[in-house]
């Protein structure tokens, strides 16, 4: 008889393209969400956790950059032949839940979501097929009051986190007015239509006179590889041209720039108009263009918006992997987008929204040391004779009792050394010691393990002796040495 072929082991291995968090990420991840949630919820915003799987006919053609509905999601069919899929943003969720719930919803309805999204994407660096969204949109009015609120609670919400003033800014634009700049160029075709916007979002990389080339013959990109233009003449590219360059140092300026750009065009005239809204209506709240402005450069998405679209972008420099200055870019962005609910309904119902990416900012933030890369660890409760854990268990409860964060010692307590190893691995601010004769005479010792490690480090033998580590208390007096400690800890950090 063969021998039985033994089953080889799984690879311990995170599948490509997603990662693993760990407790100071997932901490740090909470307390902005938390401080976000409070901005939006101050907003008069109410909270919407919509299922992760969606069908793929809800979620429809709206993922960028894909021709197939199944293509870019994780999808798989049920057993009843629907095509599912775990959701790519939380935006289609929105559309399909209003539509879904719209009798018993308030008219507009405001709302936030966060949560996990996936992407059937290729992984690259800092790019993961799962990530974490932050939205807040409104469903149900026209009105540009709504897409000013959401510029004004952006702007908040950044400096909650701590992002200071100065740091960001929030760029607004209108696909209004680019659907002028096109009616100006008599660009009619839809598929010469979107070459030229995606020319347009080209501008950051190429500059001026790279969209120049790229509207008309074509031009060589950097590795020396020739891109086909879209094939305009010198008098049709400028419109697009004088739209890009218009912005200037003052909004109203910016806007009458843009009117030269979209002259003769309804459709773009309105959109300057509702523009010129935007801007009155977040003036008289005191957001100047220090915080909020009209910048025509902001094109990403506008081929999936409707109406006016803005995007959040840290101003302040990082060293990229090469050691180069850049910008940090854009954490946010968002817009009016009025015809995704009318996929479910047939009905228009207006709605405008913003999506903040969860890590992006996370990882602003620790550029700007407004949080701390390692998360405090629990008081640990060291075990000294096992016979005795109902006692170091009744101190764990009395330390939790009190708000402190504690836990007992649980694994082989026999080498007292690997406790402090243990203590340490969880960055544990302090340990509690009660050994035989501690118990007997009715105290305990508590080390800082923190003030431990730093005399460690640089002081010398007579210093030891000054500034002791190791305290001993009474046992009743556990707790209030434990916070003064706590305290101190706190202090200094």
């Amino acid at each position: 008889m063969a021998k039985q072929k033994k089953q080889p082991r799984p690879k311990a291995a995170t599948p490509k393209g997603f990662r693993d968090y760990f407790a100071h990420e997932v901490t740090e991840r909470s307390e902005m969400l938390g401080k976000i949630a409070g901005v939006y919820h101050r907003y008069g915003f109410d909270a919407l956790e919509s299922a992760a799987v969606e069908t793929v006919e809800a979620l429809g053609k709206f993922l960028p950059d894909v021709d197939r509905p199944n293509e870019g999601v994780f999808a798989w069919q049920d057993e009843d032949a629907t095509w599912m899929a775990l959701r790519y943003d939380l935006t289609a969720p929105l559309a399909r839940v209003y539509a879904q719930h719209r009798n018993d919803l308030p008219t507009p309805y405001r709302r936030y979501a966060m949560g996990p999204v996936w992407r059937n994407e290729k992984p690259g660096p800092g790019r993961y097929r799962q990530f974490y969204q932050c939205d807040a949109d409104t469903v149900g009015t026209a009105s540009m009051a709504a897409d000013a609120e959401i510029c004004a609670m952006l702007s908040d919400t950044l400096e909650e986190v701590g992002i200071p003033r100065g740091d960001y800014l929030v760029r607004v634009n209108h696909r209004k007015v680019l659907n002028g700049v096109l009616e100006a160029m008599g660009v009619t075709d839809e598929a010469q239509a979107a070459d030229v916007l995606r020319t347009i979002d080209k501008f950051d990389k190429v500059g001026e006179q790279g969209v120049r080339e790229l509207l008309g013959k074509g031009r060589l990109d950097a590795s020396g590889a020739y891109i086909d233009g879209v094939g305009l003449s010198e008098a049709q590219a400028e419109p697009v041209l004088a739209f890009l360059t218009a912005k200037r140092a003052t909004n109203a300026d910016t806007l009458l720039k843009l009117m030269v750009a979209v002259e003769g065009s309804q459709i773009g005239q309105e959109g300057i108009d509702e523009l010129q809204s935007i801007v009155n209506l977040l003036e008289a709240q005191g957001y100047g263009p220090d915080r909020i402005v009209i910048d025509p450069s902001c094109v990403r998405g506008l081929g999936y918006y409707t109406g006016p679209v803005y995007e959040a972008e840290l101003t302040f420099e990082i060293l990229d992997e090469k050691g180069r200055k850049r910008q940090f870019g854009s954490v946010a962005g968002g817009g009016r987008y009025d015809g995704l609910v009318k996929r479910f309904t047939g009905q228009e119902a207006p709605a405008t929204g913003v999506s903040i990416g969860v890590d992006r900012l996370l990882a602003a933030l620790r550029e700007k040391g407004r949080i701390k890369s390692q998360d405090q660890g629990p008081v640990v409760v060291t075990v000294m004779d096992r016979d005795r854990m109902a006692d170091y268990q009744t101190m764990v409860a009395e330390l939790r009792n009190a708000g402190i964060r504690a836990e007992v010692y649980l694994g082989n307590p026999k080498n007292f050394g690997n406790q402090l190893k243990y203590a340490d691995k969880r960055n544990s601010p302090i340990a509690i010691i009660e050994g035989g004769d501690e118990h007997a005479n009715g105290v305990v010792q508590i080390k800082d393990l923190y003030l431990g490690a730093k005399i460690a480090e640089s002081a010398s033998l007579e210093e030891w002796r000054g500034n002791p580590s190791q305290f001993e208390v009474p046992r009743d007096q556990l707790v209030a040495k434990v916070r003064e400690i706590l305290a101190s800890q706190s202090g200094q950090d």
